[in-house]
Parts: structure tokens; C-alpha cells; sequence
């Protein structure tokens, strides 16, 4: 063969092998090597138009609630109660506190001072963002957007970092995402399907899981183990490490989503306690998956039969498993999953217990304590009742106890007051916008966090 027409040859096998290896990489690799979110391939084409089609339907509906149609009444204590004393908290790295969902009465000196008020990003999508995650943690607050963005910041507001691990194909995807610390790290899920975990110190991505369905659940992480039920009540123990599956249970899975986060604890001695969306109870062995025990608690739910199913955290003390579900409280064995009693009072998070009795406050605004042995009301006061008339169509989002006061906020932006000795109002006063997430309290101070992801601190 000619030497010029073996060069032309060798030329056109260089040029074809080398397009050949562009098309094998653009087949092959992810287009965000650092995070391997966006493959570009038809399953996740598809899952992000089915997010953009579901998300597009929910209405974001806020039920105004007014005492004169609800059978609960105000009712006053006849002798004061007695509450333990208050102990300090230093952080506050999980959804309601730690793995039992135990907040009890923390100290808090009091609520004069706002020495913060500072907004982070801003609002993007109209799904109002209930019970998301506010963190404290080394002197810093830890917190999400709507967008995704992840925030560290300190307790005087000033920003140590900010992170967005999605890719711009998510930006008008809405975004919940739940958070945990552990060991030092951060743990993320979120309503899109990721798992992932970031440092903790500078935001950087650590690790990534696609696990190609939303979860929704609170999240906790023991004993090197990430717990989450996904949106088919699949409930997942995932490794600290990378992510990777140990072990899965698929619970009876409900036709309808809910958009409410479901609830997961873990008990003193390291079983798992779950509540799915079929309103199912689980005790399960964190180790390998063991189920001990199942029960349903629809029976006590009929009457919200056609609504979305919505529970508070469920809160383990003692030998008890206690929680809201629909409009009623209820009570369970630990040890055999058997009904102690059931109450109908809602609470709208994790009720808190202290010594003989349990607090909650209702949707409805009733401040209401229940006898922890048998659930019997002791008090209800109508917290909303305070506020001028025009203010008093709105809904509670949230409530804490710090050094035996009840502080619960409310949609349209106020904190109202509240003794839990006597069940009394003691004060009110507006600190900001919309409000939907749970007060948290750390080294006596009282944070929030607002639907437009303003801080708020208060001491």
C-alpha cells in the first residue's frame, strides 16, 4: 500500500475511534461528575416530568378553623401543676429534638430580646413548606429553601455556608428536604428521591443516592444506619458510609400520597418505630428489619377517612408510643403494640410530655393537657381567642415548651404565650411572616424559622 493513502487510513481510524470514545462517554458518564444527578437518560426524563405534573396539582389549601364549630371546649384547671424543671439544651441535630421525639420542658429564660431577624434566599414554589427541618449545632442553625439550598449559618446570622447540589433540570421541581446530623456530617432526603450527606464544616458533597422514589418521612440516623419511609410506605435502612441499602420492608402501600412527613422513632434500646400513610404502627428490630409487632390504627381515624392522612411525630416515654393522628391522640404499649387509649384531640406536632401529663396544641388553637395515664382532658384554652378578632382566622403551625411555658406559632406570623402550670395566656406578640414549622429551643434561646426562610432569634 502507498505510504500517503496508509497515513489517510491510520488518519480516519484516529478520527473515528475518537468520536467513538466521545459518544461512549456521553452514553456512559454523567454530565455533573461531582454529583452524578443528571444522567440525561429516559427514567430520569420521565420522573422529573410525573414530579412537575404531581407537584402542579397541589393546591395549597389552609383551613381556617373557628371554636364555635368544633365540640372542644375551654375548660380551666382547678389546681396548678407540677412540672419538672427545666434542663438546658445545647443543640438540636434532628427532627423533634432526638430519637424519641422526647422534647419535654427546656430551659428558656425568657423571649424579650430579638436579637436576630434575617432572611436567607427566598421563597420559590407555592407549596407551603410545613415541618421542615430548622437545626442547632456548634453555635450554628442548619436549614433549607424550598429550592434545596441548604444554609449554615451562625447564631448571631451571619452565613458560614450555603449549598445547591441540584442541577438547573430540578429548578422548578419544589424541593422538601429533611436533615440529620451525625457524627459530624450532615444527612439529607428529600420529596425528589435522593439520599445524600454533606460535610458538615464546609457543605461539600460527601456521597449520593438515587433512589428514584420521594421520601417522605422525617429521618434519623443511629447506630450507622439512615431510617426513611419512602412514598410507597417502603420503610429503608441505608449505610452512613455511601448510602447503599441494608435492609427494606414494603408496608401495605395507601391509594393516596400524603404530603404530610411521615413519622419514625427509635426507642432506648435501639427498635425502630414506624407510622405509615395506611396509618400502620411498626415496631421494627433497626438491626435487621425484624418486625415484632404491627398495628393498624385507622379504626381510630374513620371520620378523617377522606382526607390526607396527617400525623404528628410519634413520641416515645417509658413504655409508651404517643402520637396524633386525624383528630384523635393515642396511646400504645411499646412492648406488644396494644392500644392504652385513645383521646379525640389533635395535636399539630409531637406532643410533649412532662412527669403525669401530656401538652398539645390543636389545629383548631386549643392549648390542651391530658392525663399521660388514661388521656383524659384536664385543661383546654383557647389560645386564638387572644389575638384582635381580625387576626384570629388563621391556624397553628407549631408549638415548644421552654421552662414551663407553652410557645406556639401560627400561620399569619405571631407567637403566643402560654402557661403550662396553669394552662393560662400570658402574652402574644407578631415577629414575622407565614409561619409553618415547629419553634426549636438551644442554649436558652428561641429560634424560628418562617416559610420565607427568615431566622428569627429570641432570648
Amino acid at each position: 500500500m502507498p505510504a500517503r493513502n496508509l497515513c489517510l487510513l491510520l488518519m480516519i481510524n484516529k478520527k473515528n475511534f475518537i468520536l467513538l470514545l466521545i459518544f461512549f462517554l456521553l452514553n456512559n458518564c454523567s454530565f455533573d461528575s461531582k454529583t452524578g444527578l443528571w444522567k440525561g437518560d429516559e427514567n430520569e426524563k420521565k420522573r422529573i416530568k410525573e414530579l412537575r405534573k404531581e407537584q402542579s396539582l397541589i393546591v395549597d389549601v389552609v383551613k381556617i378553623y373557628s371554636s364555635d364549630n368544633i365540640n372542644l371546649k375551654e375548660k380551666f384547671l382547678k389546681n396548678t401543676i407540677t412540672l419538672s424543671n427545666p434542663k438546658k439544651n445545647d443543640s438540636w441535630e434532628m427532627s423533634s429534638l432526638n430519637q424519641q421525639n422526647f422534647i419535654g420542658n427546656i430551659y428558656l429564660p425568657g423571649i424579650d430580646n430579638l436579637f436576630f431577624k434575617k432572611k436567607f434566599g427566598k421563597k420559590k414554589h407555592h407549596i407551603s413548606r410545613f415541618e421542615s427541618s430548622l437545626l442547632y449545632f456548634n453555635d450554628h442553625l442548619i436549614f433549607s429553601d424550598d429550592r434545596g439550598t441548604i444554609y449554615r449559618i451562625t447564631n448571631n446570622g451571619k452565613l458560614s455556608w450555603k449549598n445547591n447540589i441540584y442541577k438547573k433540570v430540578y429548578k422548578n421541581i419544589y424541593k422538601n428536604l429533611v436533615l440529620s446530623i451525625y457524627k459530624n456530617k450532615l444527612f439529607i432526603a428529600d420529596n425528589v428521591g435522593f439520599v445524600y450527606s454533606v460535610n458538615l464544616d464546609n457543605g461539600e458533597l460527601i456521597w449520593i443516592k438515587d433512589y428514584g422514589i420521594p421520601l417522605k418521612s422525617n429521618i434519623k440516623v443511629f447506630d450507622d444506619k439512615i431510617f426513611l419511609i419512602d412514598q410507597n410506605n417502603r420503610i429503608l435502612s441505608l449505610n452512613v458510609k455511601d448510602g447503599t441499602k441494608i435492609w427494606d420492608i414494603l408496608t401495605i402501600s395507601s391509594f393516596i400520597k400524603s404530603q404530610n412527613l411521615l413519622s419514625l422513632a427509635i426507642s432506648e434500646k435501639g427498635d425502630l418505630i414506624a407510622l405509615n400513610s395506611s396509618a400502620d404502627l411498626y415496631k421494627i428490630n433497626s438491626k435487621n428489619g425484624y418486625v415484632y409487632w404491627t398495628s393498624n390504627t385507622l379504626s381510630s381515624l374513620l371520620s378523617d377517612a377522606t382526607d390526607f392522612f396527617k400525623s404528628s411525630q410519634v413520641v416515645i416515654n417509658n413504655d409508651e408510643i404517643i402520637f396524633s393522628a386525624g383528630s384523635t391522640i393515642l396511646s400504645y404499649n411499646l412492648t406488644n403494640g396494644f392500644i392504652n387509649w385513645e383521646t379525640e384531640i389533635n395535636s399539630i406536632s409531637s406532643p410533649i410530655i412532662d412527669g403525669k401529663n401530656i401538652f398539645c396544641v390543636t389545629k383548631e388553637g386549643y392549648f390542651v393537657i391530658l392525663n399521660k395515664q388514661d388521656g383524659k382532658v384536664i385543661s383546654s384554652t383557647n389560645i386564638l381567642n387572644n389575638l384582635k378578632k381580625k387576626k384570629r382566622n388563621t391556624q397553628v403551625t407549631g408549638f415548644t415548651m421552654g421552662s414551663s411555658k407553652i410557645y406556639s406559632t401560627t400561620l399569619n406570623g405571631y407567637l403566643i404565650v402560654n402557661s403550662a402550670s396553669t394552662g393560662k395566656f400570658e402574652s402574644f406578640k407578631k415577629i414575622g411572616s407565614r409561619i409553618t414549622t415547629s419553634p426549636i429551643i438551644s442554649k436558652g434561646s428561641l429560634y424560628i424559622l418562617t416559610e420565607e426562610s427568615e431566622i428569627i432569634g429570641l432570648n
